[in-house]
């Protein structure tokens, strides 16, 4: 299981998958919103998604688990 982590502080913007979801590599996940600037975070390979471990609005600090993919 990989565990896809922020890489910036700031809030989460909108959650692109599900638990369940089958996920490419270069896939949108999430997006962050960090100073007023959107910042897309990508599936580092390809997998399925185990857990989405935040929530839209959440604020949320470089290194916090995003979503675990299995």
């Amino acid at each position: 299981m990989s565990k896809v982590t922020a890489p910036v502080t700031g809030t989460v913007w909108k959650i692109q998958v599900a638990p369940g979801d089958n996920v490419e590599e270069g896939q949108t996940l999430v997006i962050l919103e960090s100073m007023k600037m959107e910042m897309p975070v990508e599936a580092p390979e390809r997998g399925k998604v185990a857990a989405v471990a935040v929530t839209e609005g959440q604020a949320i600090e470089e290194g916090d688990v995003l979503v675990s993919l299995e």
